[in-house]
């Protein structure tokens, strides 16, 4: 669905007008843009950061050739384009139909006459990539536009040359791992044979609206799709010997595109013909929209107090994208150049006056101090959480855990060991990590599993030490094992007992345990309530150590949060109640607390006493109706983001309000990211923005621009880390 234009949007490339976001990821942006002619057409561009790297823009550039070769008829003609622009962008015409996935969930499963045109008309598609030399490797329904004339094929961003594989990341599965071949959830060549089964997956998916191996964990995918059999349950019998044949895992069993096609439609009749009158209403619903968009645009931030400006940065290129250690992380350095107005403008901010009517707020948005470009983690069910660890920020993604010095953002170390973010943990000084044991590698359903394994990562190399910990009880290898927390020298440990499997069984039994990180042993264990038969929830959000307290949020099978706190000494559970009104992933954030209470948000504000659970204060008392987001607390006062207002702080013993954010630009602060406190200045999230608000003054005085949707201080270094948007960041922290 459109969006607003955020308010740092540029109003045209080229010759094209923007008018609405379509949608963002991390190496660009797509709009709904039109020409002074009043042609509609979609704009892809890149994000300035990513258009320094050279090797970015070579994959853009490949990208506009790919898509000039699959042409008008199977995809999105190319208007025009300007790889070679400071900012990159790519115009196509503006596809009037939905993505198949949208299709699939707005319409149901496709009838076998839908799907066997479907499939004849993508095999013509892709018969005339591979005949230009070219594999699509992304084949998914998000990535197939399906149109009144027929589907169209978009996204070549990993589209390449057959045999180049210049661009690959080493050793890496790219691609999406429900569709990809077995060979590219390897990290091998990947060739037209490659494409045919991902089509095989599609069409699974249009058939039967699942994908044929499921769902899940990252690695449970790529497992099953090397070595699991698809599950074709719902497929047409008439579909089933093609489509058995096509997921082979030998590519040269697979037919040919030209094959395939011929065994699924004679050529014959329309397209549309084919198609259920719900999706074709829906088609039509978005054919009609596209003349209904008009630009809006989100309002501007803050304007910058030229006072407390640092100095710029030069405008450069810090690193390359990290090969060797298989970790997908690169950096993109910040600089003056990318700011929105010229230092040399002539023209000074005025400095901001405290008071609600105040409109002298900072409008330039600053870069980062350094910021690097990474790849999701092995498995993206659960976000990744940057850890504070000594001098480094340490954090699971690509293909593994990485170490980054916080204050220069260079790249300590990275390992290729698939960790999950779950499966990880530090107490500020000591990184620990679940392990996985040696054997299992495509063998975890071994009858009687694999011991639990438990080692310290080296945090100057990134290596794994000796193991402190083994626990032959459990089954190691189960991928719902957690690794909640560390301190004062305990590692507190989720595990199961019984067979592998990628989801809970009825005949695992599940503990909570604590372990002598010193002495290897485990101090106690108790019982958790059983998981629902096929659940893929893990059982705990969040989790800390406060003084004798272990205080956690698990989810139950519901999806209600519980909170629970348990005697760090015995195990025994001191206390627990619901937390009502709150999602499970809203809370997915480190807990606020302090040596006697826990603060919550993401609805009204509550004060929770750590001993028996008993409310101290809630915010709906004096403040009836409104919403904060998560919160964070600094000696006597918790600070939080209230809706519709911006940063409040509140006294942590009666929760009367302080103070309220002056100036008037709180109003479309972020809900979901707590805030950051530093001495002087708390950091808080706005729209595309990260604003520094005086403590003093109450008033917003600088912005940075950011990607970012999780934040973290890291007070040795100095610096505000941010995660998001594919980019890792560091901004002051002052």
């Amino acid at each position: 669905m459109p969006l607003p234009l955020a308010h740092d949007d540029p109003a045209a490339l080229g010759p094209y007008r923007l008018i609405a976001r379509l949608g963002s990821g991390g190496m660009g942006t797509v709009y709904a843009a039109r020409s002074a002619g009043g042609r509609t057409v979609a704009l892809k561009t890149m994000h300035p950061g990513i258009a320094a790297d050279q090797a970015a823009r070579t994959r853009f550039r490949l990208e506009v050739d790919a898509a000039r070769v699959i042409g008008a008829e199977f995809g999105a003609r190319v208007v025009d384009a300007d790889p070679l622009a400071p900012t990159p962008w790519l115009a196509t015409e503006y596809v009037l139909g939905p993505p198949l996935d949208e299709a699939v969930e707005v319409a149901g499963p496709l009838p076998e006459p839908a799907v066997r045109v479907l499939g004849a008309a993508l095999c013509s598609a892709l018969g005339l990539l591979h005949r230009s030399e070219v594999v699509h490797r992304d084949l998914k329904p998000s990535n197939i536009l399906v149109t009144a004339y027929g589907p169209k094929l978009i996204d070549f961003g990993i589209a390449r040359a057959i045999g180049d594989d210049r661009l690959t990341r080493l050793g890496a599965a790219v691609g999406t791992p429900a569709f990809m071949s077995p060979e590219q959830a390897t990290g091998q060549d990947h060739d037209a044979a490659g494409d045919v089964f991902a089509l095989a997956g599609v069409l699974v998916f249009a058939a039967t609206g699942r994908a044929p191996f499921g769902h899940g964990q990252t690695q449970d995918l790529l497992y099953r799709v090397r070595y699991g059999e698809p599950d074709l349950t719902g497929v047409p019998a008439g579909l089933l010997p093609p489509l058995t044949q096509c997921l082979d895992k030998n590519p040269f069993r697979r037919p040919t595109t030209a094959e395939l096609a011929a065994r699924l439609h004679d050529g014959t009749g329309h397209f549309a013909d084919r198609l259920p009158d719900a999706l074709l209403a829906e088609i039509a619903r978005r054919a009609t929209e596209v003349w209904q968009l008009t630009p809006r645009r989100l309002p501007a931030p803050p304007r910058e107090d030229t006072a407390q400006e640092p100095p710029a940065a030069a405008v450069s290129r810090r690193r390359l994208l990290l090969a060797g250690g298989g970790l997908a992380i690169g950096a993109v350095a910040a600089g003056a150049g990318a700011w929105a107005w010229s230092r040399d403008s002539g023209t000074a901010p005025l400095a901001p006056v405290v008071g609600p009517s105040n409109s002298v707020l900072p409008t330039k948005k600053l870069d980062s101090l350094w910021q690097l470009q990474v790849a999701d983690p092995p498995d993206d069910s659960i976000p990744a959480t940057p850890l504070v660890v000594g001098d480094l920020v340490a954090l699971v993604a690509g293909k593994g855990l990485a170490g980054i010095d916080a204050a220069s953002g260079d790249v300590s170390w990275s390992s290729d060991q698939l960790e999950p973010t779950w499966q990880v943990a530090t107490d500020g000084r000591r990184l620990i990590r679940l392990v996985r044991p040696e054997g299992s590698e495509g063998n975890a359903g071994k009858p009687g599993g694999f011991p639990l394994v438990m080692a310290a990562v080296d945090v100057a190399r990134g290596t794994t030490v000796e193991p402190f910990a083994e626990f032959t009880d459990v089954n190691g290898v189960l991928d719902y094992s957690q690794l909640l927390c560390t301190a004062d020298d305990v590692a507190y440990v989720v595990a199961g007992r019984g067979a592998y499997d990628s989801y809970f069984t009825a005949s695992q039994t599940w503990s909570l345990f604590a372990v002598d990180i010193a002495r290897g042993q485990r101090l106690w264990s108790t019982a958790l309530p059983a998981r629902e038969p096929g659940s893929d929830r893990l059982y705990f959000i969040t989790a800390r150590v406060v003084g004798r307290h272990l205080v956690a949020l698990r989810e139950t099978d519901d999806g209600t949060v519980r909170l629970v706190v348990h005697d760090t000494g015995t195990g025994a559970v001191r206390w627990e109640k619901s937390v009502d009104g709150r999602a499970p992933d809203q809370l997915r954030l480190p807990l606020a607390t302090d040596a006697r209470t826990l603060y919550l948000g993401n609805g009204p504000l509550q004060a929770l006493r750590l001993s028996d659970g008993r409310e101290l204060w809630n915010s709906s008392t004096e403040r009836p109706g409104r919403t904060y987001g998560p919160p964070a607390v600094v000696g006597d006062v918790v600070y939080a983001v209230e809706k519709g207002l911006g940063l409040v702080a509140v006294d942590s013993a009666t929760g009367r309000v302080r103070w309220t954010e002056k100036g008037g630009g709180g109003a479309d602060a972020d809900l979901t990211a707590a805030p950051v406190i530093g001495t002087d200045h708390a950091y808080s999230r706005r729209s595309s923005a990260l604003w520094a608000i005086d403590l003093s003054s109450r008033t917003p005085v600088r912005s940075y621009r950011t990607t970012g949707d999780r934040f973290i201080a890291h007070e040795k270094a100095g610096v505000t880390v941010a995660l998001g948007g594919k980019f890792l960041a560091a901004f002051p922290l002052q």
